[in-house]
């Protein structure tokens, strides 16, 4: 159960303050922080939630927010004109955000199988 977004336009660390407020939450209580957290980036994460939980099959309240990784995508440079005909590079930062879900159950379930297997 996996969703993930692709050269998203705008900088990871900006998009880790976001991602690290969901990690470990159920799917639902993450649905609820995103819908009233005042941030830009807190629409797309929302949506990227909602696909992974649609990709799934079951209800938000059965899944949890397993593992969500912010990476550094694509660095598109620009040029900035400046005095004396100089040229300043400007760098636009793009982030890919991978959020992967689990079954609360299958949580307990591997436990159980790691315990018989010791």
């Amino acid at each position: 159960m996996k969703a993930s977004i692709k050269n998203y336009r705008q900088a990871p660390r900006k998009i880790r303050l976001i991602t690290d407020l969901v990690k470990g939450k159920s799917a639902a209580q993450a649905q609820a922080i995103l819908t009233h957290l005042i941030k830009r980036g807190s629409l797309p994460v929302k949506k990227l939630l909602d696909s992974a939980v649609s990709n799934s099959g079951e209800k938000a309240e059965n899944l949890i927010v397993k593992k969500i990784t912010t990476e550094k995508g694509v660095v598109i440079k620009r040029w900035m004109p400046r005095a004396m005909g100089r040229a300043f590079p400007i760098h636009k930062h793009t982030s890919n955000i991978v959020i992967e879900l689990a079954s609360k159950n299958s949580k307990k379930d591997e436990s159980i199988n790691l315990k018989s297997n010791v």
